[in-house]
């Protein structure tokens, strides 16, 4: 069943289209991201299914309903934006029951579903206390339990993590994905951040200037992007991108002699790697690539070395204390299969038989 069913969306500002033809449908119970750059069109998707803006075209369908011209409330959807907007002169537990007091709720209710967000969120020691006495992390709780507590069948979120240091950050996206998952609610999640995606969502939607780039798992945009700007977006450690040139016996890296990658035309194509795939060793005969080692960043457990290869750098994930010294030369080399390969002009993945050592078959792959 889909919690939410978005077909043909645009939205246009005078000449400025910032939804182009948008379609994704959110399962009941899942957690999906929009992700993407500032200026992407993410929040304006966002806000067209909160009904604070109205589609230029296409519809929106809440629990199988077209929701055009309704309101939030009617529209079964609550929503907790970037900015907490908490009423500073009430009391927490005053702030998280708001809505329901307006709408005249029972105040039997009030108290019982109160107590059970209240506990959920860990906020029962605190719901005498006024916004002013909180912590960031705290207020954002507070925001979060006055979406809960209206019990919509959808919660969106609006970058609500963005205010906040980075060790928060982290836990505070761990506490939403086990909330979301123990109650059941749909959530629509709205970040910048690759890596709140990446852990959080059951579908991430990878939008460029208002437009779907890509959709599916958070493995699918990881292992399978079909796109140089998904393959450089996704990714803690950003993905190394290779060119390409026709050599004697095929594809070769841009600016060395070889080995081939594969069979055929090189010229035009780029090779990206992730770090992780990449494994370095000494500079002996069986090395694939002799390279230098340009710079290393230590982070403890494990480092990130840059080194370079032809005409372009490209990194390895390695354990800290192996990390090369720079300046070294070191030898690299990484599985067929890890290889990602993309037309340059066009931006798209180019299919290559995963195993291939010399003869992979490739081919234009839609997204």
């Amino acid at each position: 069943m889909h919690s939410v069913n978005v077909r043909s969306v645009t939205k246009s500002f005078d000449a400025t289209t910032a939804v182009a033809d948008v379609s994704f449908s959110v399962e009941h119970g899942d957690l999906t991201v929009l992700l993407g750059p500032s200026g992407c069109g993410k929040s304006t998707m966002l806000r067209m299914i909160a009904g604070l803006e109205e589609p230029t075209a296409g519809t929106i369908e809440i629990g199988g309903r077209d929701v055009a011209g309704l309101t939030g409330a009617a529209r079964g959807v609550a929503m907790v934006f970037q900015s907490y907007a908490l009423f500073p002169h009430l009391s927490v537990a005053d702030n998280i029951a708001f809505g329901l007091s307006v709408r005249r709720t029972p105040k039997s209710e009030i108290a019982q579903r109160l107590a059970k967000i209240a506990n959920v969120l860990g906020l029962e020691a605190l719901l005498a206390r006024k916004p002013g006495q909180l912590s960031g992390g705290q207020q954002q709780r507070v925001a979060l339990g006055r979406a809960l507590i209206a019990e919509t069948p959808v919660c969106l979120l609006d970058e609500p993590l963005s205010n906040l240091d980075a060790q928060l950050r982290q836990e505070l996206r761990r506490e939403i994905r086990a909330l979301q998952q123990r109650l059941g609610v749909t959530m629509v999640y709205v970040t910048h951040d690759q890596t709140e995606a990446m852990s959080m969502a059951d579908q991430v939607i990878l939008m460029r200037a208002g437009r779907i780039e890509q959709k599916g798992k958070p493995s699918d945009l990881y292992e399978r992007p079909a796109t140089l700007f998904t393959a450089r977006f996704i990714g803690a450690a950003p993905m190394s991108f290779l060119d390409l040139a026709d050599g004697r016996d095929g594809a070769v890296i841009a600016g060395t002699d070889g080995p081939a990658l594969f069979a055929g035309d090189g010229k035009g194509r780029v090779l990206g790697l992730r770090p992780e795939d990449v494994t370095v060793d000494s500079p002996s005969a069986a090395a694939a690539f002799h390279a230098a080692v340009t710079g290393v960043e230590y982070l403890g457990g494990e480092a990130l070395v840059t080194c370079r290869i032809g005409e372009r750098p490209i990194l390895a994930r390695v354990r800290g204390p192996d990390a090369p010294a720079v300046g070294a030369t070191v030898g690299l080399h990484w599985p067929p299969s890890a290889a990602h390969v993309f037309d340059a002009a066009t931006g798209h993945r180019l299919a290559i038989e995963p195993g291939a050592a010399t003869r992979p078959r490739l081919q234009s792959m839609s997204h």
